[in-house]
């Protein structure tokens, strides 16, 4: 009877690696990844202690002393509860994990520890809180916390240190992730160097780190540069050599990232699916039901109209500058392609001169992407118009664009039709959903990002579509817009 191999996320019996020698003790990553939960739990306990002081100071201001300090009791309870609910542990397993993403999570895990506190005062010496105590309590939870994760994961990198990482493989897919890896330092992983097989014919010309050995040097590499994580591009390595060097990634206690072999066709929406054991990935189906539609235009309806409100007087403002800066009117209208390929026009606030459109043939030739006019300095762009391209107040008149439908707030970017001609027949699906005000175009690089790396983000979002997905990109947004990254 054959041999019964261990799952991989399974330890061998004594951390032995795939040749039968034992594995050196010597965990790699513990102290960075102790360190970052240590801050993320120091900072959640301040936070909450500070919202509980707010929730009860502000209902009832005298004799909250003791009522506080009996209080601090249940904010362990606070901590434990986020344990479980993984916010501690997240960002060790995944590479690109932000404050954003905590929010389900967090939100969750507020709404259970509210009700635990409420029945703790309840029975306790604190006494009962009301409505308004529990509720202000959870509020300020939830937006304390998310501030203090937001301020301890952004001095990380200066307080930790980037993670060493070692990319095995050398296709083109994990090329592009090293890339991507080095042009956002944010998510703090560095690629110090690549794993490729001995045979150096397989070595691309095109690589973005060193090669600092073979497949079979795993860990002699990691020992010599303190590696802590491994990034497979799975589509490089034969199945059983990864399955060999998967085990003996955890007998080394290496932290491990893998590239699926269609990685760059199934997007992050995969469900992690278990049949009897058996892993399976489940993909969104090749359509959006009516009921997800119907949630997408009336959260665009809802925001959109609101915000319109409120920066109208800007608007005005902003409509008295342009004008006193350069002649032509304040709204410049372009045509762009819409969902299923219909034409419509996209309005803007005026931020070039109004020969803008006749000299955009003459400027083609210096454009540094093919596929559309790409510029560092363009010369038509006014004044004014170079402050409302670096702040994005510009696209404000898109909101009406919105509320007509002919808009999203989140969604693929809406291209001139000369841009369109130039998608792939592959990616006409990038137009099933209504173009968008902002999206993975705007939250990855706006105009850093390449056209055909645009498209296929666009496509990508298209068939991973979700609601948390379209809230997940408009907070992300926000630092984007502030920051005026990418910005043309």
């Amino acid at each position: 009877m054959g041999a019964v191999r261990a799952p991989l996320g399974v330890a061998e019996p004594d951390a032995l690696l795939a040749d039968g020698r034992r594995a050196p003790v010597r965990p790699r990553s513990v102290g960075k990844d102790s360190a970052l939960r240590r801050l993320l739990a120091i900072g959640d306990a301040l936070a909450v202690v500070l919202a509980l002081t707010v929730a009860l100071v502000i209902p009832a201001l005298p004799a909250v002393g003791h009522r506080i300090l009996w209080g601090l009791v249940a904010v362990p309870l606070i901590m434990v509860l986020f344990k479980l609910y993984g916010l501690y542990d997240r960002d060790v397993k995944r590479i690109s994990y932000s404050t954003v993403d905590d929010l389900p999570c967090l939100f969750h895990a507020t709404v259970i520890g509210s009700l635990i506190v409420w029945l703790y005062a309840r029975y306790s010496p604190m006494h009962r809180l009301d409505f308004v105590e529990i509720l202000l309590f959870g509020v300020m939870v939830i937006a304390l916390v998310t501030l203090a994760r937001f301020a301890i994961r952004s001095m990380a990198g200066r307080l930790i240190g980037a993670e060493r990482a070692l990319l095995v493989g050398t296709g083109g897919l994990g090329q592009t992730l090293v890339g991507k890896l080095a042009a956002h330092p944010e998510y703090r992983l560095s690629v110090i160097g690549s794993l490729s097989p001995a045979d150096a014919s397989s070595v691309s010309d095109n690589r973005r780190v060193p090669t600092l050995g073979t497949l079979e040097q795993l860990e002699q590499v990691a020992d010599r540069h303190d590696v802590t994580r491994v990034v497979f591009s799975a589509r490089d390595i034969e199945e059983s050599e990864l399955e060999r060097m998967l085990r003996d990634c955890r007998a080394l206690s290496l932290k491990v990232s893998v590239l699926p072999r269609l990685a760059d066709v199934l997007g992050p929406a995969v469900e992690i699916d278990d049949v009897e054991g058996v892993t399976v990935l489940g993909v969104n189906p090749p359509w959006l039901p009516r009921s997800s539609r119907i949630v997408k235009r009336g959260l665009d309806l809802l925001i959109a109209s609101a915000v319109m409100i409120v920066v109208a007087p800007l608007i005005g403002v902003l409509a008295v500058a342009i004008k006193l800066d350069s002649r032509g009117p304040v709204l410049f209208g372009q045509e762009r392609v819409g969902r299923g390929g219909r034409r419509f026009r996209l309005f803007k606030l005026r931020t070039m001169t109004v020969d803008a459109e006749q000299r955009r043939a003459d400027l083609i030739p210096d454009s540094s992407d093919p596929d559309w006019l790409k510029l560092d300095h363009d010369p038509r762009v006014t004044r004014v118009g170079r402050w409302l391209r670096r702040t994005s107040l510009d696209e404000l008149p898109q909101l009406w664009n919105v509320v007509r439908g002919e808009m999203s707030l989140v969604g693929p970017r809406p291209l001139i039709p000369a841009e369109d001609e130039h998608v792939q027949p592959w990616a006409r699906g990038r137009l099933d959903l209504t173009p968008g005000i902002t999206g993975y175009w705007q939250v990855l690089g706006r105009t850093r990002i390449p056209f055909e790396e645009m498209v296929k983000l666009d496509y990508l979002y298209v068939m991973n579509w979700s609601l948390w997905e379209d809230m997940r990109l408009m907070l992300r947004t926000l630092p984007v817009v502030i920051w005026g990254r990418g910005a043309n």
